[in-house]
């Protein structure tokens, strides 16, 4: 790829500061540039970079305000990170477009279709009746069950396993190991104690624009559907059990499991390793900090909740508090007694 500096500010809606011939052909971070790189100032922190890198266009926000020389031509946008992930975008997509075509070894089943510009790479799987649209890309060994349908300009990464039924919309991304559709956790214990098996008969539907990071498990509903809606971003090795919704643009940071039949409102944003019991409802735009325990449920639409069990923000900030004054009073207690104790032997 190559771009001048007037058809990135074009493409960014932004304006060129030097010579709006410079051209670029790869992406690098401003301190590790070099010549014909392309590169962003947002992080204050980094701004001792701009006037020493060797990247020939750097894009920066439009209050910047250089106190120094800079060699490098700027492109001023009204945010520089924001624009650099849509060019990041743009690169990610020209790289994938440019794979195309089947591999010999890939086995296709009966009654199966694809749209055009779709690429399947070696030890692909594809089994009965599988829909899939146009500028589909596919990796290595991924298996696709029977009767899955998957939407336009999806990517599927290496190692994926789609059991039956799967349903994923338009621009979905699922990154390698991921596994969507194994059977949900349900067995029925009879007198003995033993436990039986509960079919798990339902499938998933991931909507448009969903992401699904690596060796995240989405589990097959007992009965109907589990949901992960339009948008909705899940990090590596989160588990989602069977009939979970989650709400259009939710975002669920790594490690965090949501047991069966929890419904998980709109635009919410989870931490790292939160745990969720079963049959809950989280209201939309609610915020989990890291290792979050949620047992009950939480209906205040825009609340943050920390700790297990989860509180309020305000409840654990008093908590964390009380808990402080406690280990000063404990620790009171124990000079006292020590004093005591010296005073008595006296």
């Amino acid at each position: 790829m190559e771009f001048t500096a007037e058809q990135i500010a074009t493409y960014l809606s932004g304006t060129v500061e030097g010579n709006t011939n410079t051209i670029v052909t790869n992406i690098a971070r401003i301190e590790e540039g070099s010549t014909g790189m392309l590169s962003f100032l947002s992080n204050p922190k980094y701004t001792p970079y701009i006037y020493e890198t060797k990247s020939s266009i750097v894009i920066v926000n439009n209050d910047f305000v250089a106190e120094k020389p800079i060699t490098a031509t700027l492109v001023r946008v009204e945010d520089a990170y924001a624009s650099f992930a849509k060019l990041l975008t743009l690169y990610q997509q020209y790289l994938q477009n440019s794979k195309e075509g089947v591999s010999e070894y890939v086995v296709i089943g009966k009654g199966s279709t694809y749209g055009a510009h779709f690429f399947a790479g070696e030890f692909v799987s594809i089994g009965e009746n599988v829909k899939i649209g146009e500028n589909v890309k596919i990796y290595p060994q991924v298996y696709i069950g029977d009767n899955c349908q998957i939407g336009d300009n999806t990517v599927v990464y290496a190692g994926v396993k789609l059991y039956s039924d799967t349903q994923i919309g338009k621009s979905v991304i699922i990154h390698s190991g991921a596994v969507i559709g194994a059977d949900g956790f349900g067995f029925a214990p009879n007198s003995e104690n033993e436990y039986h098996k509960v079919p798990q008969i339902g499938n998933v539907i991931l909507e448009d624009y969903v992401e699904i990071g690596a060796n995240a498990t989405v589990d097959r509903a007992t009965i109907g559907s589990t949901i992960v809606r339009r948008g909705v971003k899940l990090d590596n090795m989160v588990h989602v059990a069977h009939n979970v919704e989650i709400g259009e643009n939710t975002v669920i940071a790594a490690q965090t499991g949501i047991s069966g039949s929890t419904k998980i409102g709109r635009n919410c944003m989870f931490g790292g390793q939160v745990g969720i019991a079963g049959h809950l409802h989280i209201a939309d735009n609610v915020k989990l900090g890291a290792q979050t325990g949620v047992g009950v449920n939480l209906r205040k639409e825009g609340e943050i909740y920390l700790g297990s069990p989860s509180k309020p923000l305000k409840d654990y900030k008093r908590w964390l508090i009380e808990t402080h004054r406690i280990e000063q009073l404990t620790k009171r207690i124990a000079e006292l007694e020590k004093f005591l104790k010296e005073k008595d032997k006296k």
